[in-house]
């Protein structure tokens, strides 16, 4: 697929240029023609060579995209007009190109599905779906305002993820910080003045941190080495199937950051799970892309094994109690709204309770991780300083002996 410019006059003589996505120029000239266009030139785009980490497509702008999309659809204009639109609209020439590309397999006899599942990074598997369901259904206005309205609230809980994780790494690169530099610039300075006090025996602690001011400065690389290692094996276990199952769980079981991760967990697995129910796609179905986009490998394979047993004919309460990923409460609503009836709905509840708990329990977790990071920092550095200033204290003691 490549991208093609074009200049043509419209049938009352007025100019017309723009760009559109195709395989040759041919294609490019015949869509103009039907169109009733006179052509002056179609040139083909040189490729540009575009370095991007990730889709390059925030989630934000994937959010007002849904939007502004259903607004168009909803308000009668043809699907390819709204994409072309919203393509020429949108300030990222990354999701720009996306669209356009979109646009043109669509109007080359594509569904609205299948050429945005071409686009894996952008729209994932849930996204696809759900458009897959408003298609058949004839909705797709609805269910991509529900899009959106989960985009938003991903969105929100990916925030209060950063927030939770920004203030205590902050805090230690900082503590880290300071240690370093007064391993490498104070100790030495204290270390000097006492040569030139004579050879009189430094306090064991004294010595230990001059120790260890040496080792930093003449071996940096073991310690620097050590770090880079350290994140190699974390990065390689998290590309392991089995070192990744390893790392979630003890991510769960994690003191203070377990309980708000299990919280957000649930909060993510309910509004899916509720979105694509309500959006009518079936519950295996549902319950794979649940699975498949939960963030967390233990959680997956408890809602892969629910899954299978539901498959059977269970019902979905018993396999996600005995999965025990799931707190009792929310597996007994689940339950609730089974024998209700009214699933989809139950599971919104339950996201929105969650989502208020996950906000809740970071506001909770930043005000303990607080005062215990300070105090870890304080008592490194304080340790530090007290080691270095002993031999004045034993020196003072002397003379006022």
């Amino acid at each position: 697929m490549a991208k093609f410019n074009w200049e043509a006059t419209t049938r009352a003589g007025e100019k017309r240029k723009g760009n559109m996505e195709a395989e040759t120029a041919e294609i490019v000239e015949n869509r103009l023609r039907n169109d009733g266009m006179t052509i002056q030139r179609v040139k083909k785009e040189p490729k540009q060579i575009v370095i991007t980490f990730g889709s390059g497509v925030p989630q934000k702008d994937l959010q007002i995209f849904t939007r502004q999309l259903a607004t168009m659809i909803d308000a009668g204009l043809p699907l390819v007009q709204c994409l072309d639109i919203l393509s020429n609209q949108t300030p990222n020439k990354i999701f720009a190109r996306i669209l356009g590309q979109v646009k043109a397999s669509v109007e080359q006899g594509s569904t609205f599905s299948d050429a945005l599942k071409r686009h894996p990074k952008v729209f994932d598997d849930l996204y696809v779906n759900l458009v897959a369901a408003g298609e058949i259904g004839g909705i797709l206005d609805t269910i991509l305002n529900r899009l959106a309205v989960y985009i938003e609230k991903a969105v929100k809980l990916k925030g209060q993820i950063k927030s939770a994780m920004f203030y205590p790494i902050g805090i230690l690169v900082v503590a880290i910080g300071v240690i370093a530099v007064m391993l490498i610039k104070v100790i030495p300075t204290f270390e000097d003045m006492y040569k030139n006090m004579g050879n009189a025996q430094l306090p064991a602690p004294t010595r230990v941190v001059i120790g260890i001011s040496h080792s930093f400065m003449n071996q940096w690389y073991m310690y620097v080495g050590s770090i880079i290692a350290l994140f190699v094996i974390i990065g390689a276990m998290g590309r392991n199937p089995q070192g990744r199952i390893i790392l979630d769980r003890i991510l769960l079981r994690l003191p203070v950051m377990g309980p708000v991760l299990r919280k957000i967990v649930v909060a993510r697995f309910t509004r899916t799970l509720g979105t694509l129910l309500a959006s009518g796609v079936p519950i295996l179905d549902a319950l794979d892309i649940c699975a498949r986009t939960s963030g967390n490998k233990v959680v997956q394979q408890g809602i892969e094994r629910a899954r299978a047993k539901i498959a059977e004919g269970h019902d979905m309460a018993g396999p996600l109690a005995e999965s025990r990923v799931f707190p009792t409460m929310v597996v007994q609503m689940i339950g609730v709204g089974e024998q209700t009836g009214a699933m989809d709905q139950m599971l919104q509840k339950i996201a929105d309770f969650y989502e208020e708990e996950v906000d809740a329990a970071v506001t909770a977790m930043t005000s303990l991780i607080e005062p215990i990071m300070m105090a870890f920092l304080g008592v490194v550095v304080g340790g530090l300083i007290i080691a270095m200033y002993l031999p004045i204290f034993n020196l003072a003691g002397n003379i006022s002996g």
